[in-house]
């Protein structure tokens, strides 16, 4: 593997970690949003998937040839809570509203988790473009 693809390689993973973040701030921004109609469905917490890139054969010069994707953005399917509001608008016969089931300690690991990711790609293509620099010291 040249420089070059490791810096393909890292770029894809800053791209796909980066939505990743932005996804998790999402669901930190509406983990108290809830719904406008009596008994309807708040928020859902969103979740990132990936998948790797291996050499599939494809030769295009926008598209790396290893790395990592996002395969999708799907819904948690995990129980909203229910909270007794008789009062809110969003109640429903029985004075319940339902919560988002976003759980801030889990985002804030998840956050922490992509943050890291990201750094340490980050370190991986300032580490190659060094390595890079010294070779053409040294062939000077």
């Amino acid at each position: 593997m040249s420089l070059r693809n490791s810096v393909d390689v890292s770029a894809s993973a800053l791209r796909a970690q980066s939505l990743r973040m932005r996804v998790i701030a999402e669901n930190l921004a509406n983990q108290q949003s809830v719904s406008n109609t009596p008994g309807g469905d708040p928020y859902r917490r969103r979740v990132v998937t990936f998948e790797p890139i291996l050499d599939g054969g494809v030769k295009s010069s926008d598209a790396p040839q290893q790395g990592v994707r996002v395969r999708g953005i799907s819904t948690d399917k995990s129980a909203f809570q229910r909270v007794y509001q008789p009062g809110h608008p969003a109640a429903d016969a029985q004075g319940y509203i339902m919560m988002p089931n976003v759980n801030s300690a889990i985002e804030t690991a998840d956050m922490r988790s992509a943050q890291r990711s990201y750094e340490a790609n980050v370190n991986a293509i300032e580490t190659a473009r060094a390595m890079t620099m010294r070779t053409i010291d040294l062939l000077k």
